[in-house]
């Protein structure tokens, strides 16, 4: 299962019914899980161990990193994982630096 802020646990075809509407996806699994096990496809993966940093950068060197628009504090974001834990950590880490 996926978490989110206002749903815990959304279901695969609920996070395609999201991304459609522009939600930016972003995969907090290790680099060695994404080869293994593979790409969400239109998610970005920004491990866990660099997401403080990430979501506190400036907006063009993100860009340059993940080749992605840097979400604004308000922007609808998903954070998913393997099995929700380190999603539910990202969500924290996200709302200590004002995302809403």
């Amino acid at each position: 299962g996926l978490c989110a802020a206002r749903e815990p646990g959304l279901s695969y075809q609920e996070l395609k019914d999201l991304k459609k509407a522009n939600v930016l996806h972003i995969d907090v699994r290790e680099r060695w899980e994404i080869d293994r096990f593979g790409k969400i496809p239109e998610s970005i993966n920004i491990p866990l161990s660099e997401l403080m940093e990430a979501l506190q950068m400036d907006p063009t060197d993100f860009k340059q990193q993940y080749n992605q628009k840097m979400p604004s504090k308000s922007d609808p974001v998903i954070f998913s994982c393997l099995a929700g834990t380190r999603s539910k950590q990202a969500l924290g880490f996200a709302m200590s630096l004002g995302f809403s």
